[in-house]
């Protein structure tokens, strides 16, 4: 699977997986800006920024929402990492995110909630998927202090 990916996010109009060379990635996909699970889990990644920082990674949240939407959310949260726009689901699709589903008895793609974690090369090195917004953001940091031990 190719997980190079040339995005624009809330901040930039153009970043792709080369520019965190050097750097641990996170990326994670949530299904949409405002709602309570997202909520949380945006205010956990955001709480922990710093030590996330600390050990030499960056985050990355994805969603389908607009660029407008990211920034209310952006602000609302005082989220300080860049949030993808992909209101077109490009990302979304290339990481196998989407699952069909039903809303109100109508045939949508949902989200599913997922975290891929990249090192400082740009390999895959763990992914989550169906993860719970609750705890998930300590989670990853848990495995990343772990992962930098064992380097």
């Amino acid at each position: 699977m190719d997980y190079n990916f040339n995005v624009k996010t809330n901040k930039s109009d153009s970043l792709t997986l080369d520019d965190f060379k050097g750097k641990l990635l996170v990326l994670y996909f949530y299904p949409k800006d405002n709602t309570p699970g997202c909520s949380i889990q945006a205010a956990d990644f955001s709480d922990m920024y710093d030590e996330f920082q600390s050990l030499g990674a960056e985050i990355l949240g994805v969603s389908k929402d607009s660029k407008s939407s990211h920034d209310k959310f952006t602000e609302k949260f005082n989220i300080p990492y860049e949030l993808v726009v992909d209101d077109e689901k490009k990302l979304l699709e290339q990481y196998g995110v989407l699952e069909d589903g039903t809303m109100f008895g109508k045939p949508v793609k949902k989200t599913i909630r997922s975290t891929f974690l990249f090192d400082e090369d740009g390999n895959l090195i763990k992914e989550w998927r169906k993860v719970q917004a609750k705890g998930h953001a300590e989670e990853v940091l848990e495995f990343i202090k772990e992962y930098k031990n064992n380097k």
